[in-house]
């Protein structure tokens, strides 16, 4: 009669079911990326058409408000897709989750679905490969752009309505808008409602932060323009020659084949140091000799 046999253990050390490689999710969710960028940024831009028409054209007819309703429904349940996918490709959920805030609170909290447009300039600084300036120079326009046109949008829609609002269409957004993010803040026109002025506090603290970028931006810009010479040409490679193109130091600052020719030089002149004492003074050897040989001779 047979027994079944008992099923040995598993190795110590080696678990039971195998983890996920985390390098296999990174990959999947780049490759789910990378096919997902133009289409969610075409529905982001219909979105912002969708978005815009009612409130640009309040005397819409009923068929039209009809469809772009229904085309904001359908680009923010795409978005929510788009979402899901990503967490479940991504190695670690919470950790994305947690990475990724805007895109939560967007899926979330519909009225926030403006802030989908943002996603528009994330894709178009992934698009293509530049330097770093050039994509932060294309990010601030982009985002400007960008935040006076949802903010002139949005307060529009906020303070259509309102008792004593001085925004009544949206000219006077986007004139608002313009001098809100500016810091100018001329007066004439301002938010009445709660919504509105939650959104000017939005829109003024983003203008301060593409003023910072662009001030950041434009400094290092003038510091490599300085650093590269007068004739504002690439700086000519350094040789131990000739420090460099110029044979002189550049404004002052020490290259690195400064160093290297100090350090040549420094050792030279150990060398010869220790020759010269070499020289001057006989082995120990040789000098004992001397001694012995001037010991054992007669006085």
């Amino acid at each position: 009669m047979s027994r079944d046999l008992p099923t040995p253990p598993a190795p110590a050390g080696r678990p039971s079911s195998a983890r996920p490689d985390p390098d296999v999710g990174k990959e999947r969710l780049r490759r789910w990326q990378s096919r997902t960028e133009r289409p969610l940024t075409a529905l982001a831009l219909l979105f912002l058409v969708a978005y815009g028409v009612p409130i640009a054209w309040p005397a819409a007819p009923s068929d039209v408000r009809t469809a772009c309703t229904a085309v904001l429904a359908l680009t923010w349940l795409l978005f929510v897709v788009d979402y899901v996918v990503r967490t479940r490709l991504a190695p670690r959920t919470w950790v994305y989750v947690r990475s990724h805030p805007l895109e939560l609170a967007v899926v979330v909290l519909p009225v926030l679905r403006p802030l989908l447009l943002i996603s528009v300039v994330m894709r178009l600084n992934r698009a293509n490969i530049v330097r770093l300036r050039g994509r932060v120079v294309r990010f601030a326009v982009a985002g400007t752009a960008l935040l006076v046109l949802v903010g002139a949008l949005t307060v529009t829609q906020a303070e259509r309505g309102a008792p004593g609002a001085s925004i009544v269409n949206l000219g006077d957004g986007f004139w608002w808008a313009m001098v809100t993010i500016t810091t100018v803040g001329y007066g004439d026109y301002a938010p009445v409602s709660a919504l509105g002025r939650v959104i000017a506090v939005c829109l003024m603290l983003g203008g301060i932060a593409l003023l910072g970028v662009v001030t950041a931006t434009l400094s290092s810009w003038l510091v490599e323009r300085v650093a590269a010479g007068p004739r504002g040409g690439p700086a000519a490679p350094a040789s131990p020659e000739r420090p460099d193109a110029q044979g002189r130091a550049d404004l002052g600052m020490v290259s690195q084949a400064q160093v290297a020719l100090l350090v040549a030089e420094v050792q030279e002149l150990r060398a010869e140091i220790v020759s010269s004492r070499s020289e001057a003074d006989p082995p120990r050897e040789e000098a004992g000799e001397a001694d012995e040989r001037r010991g054992d001779r007669p006085d």
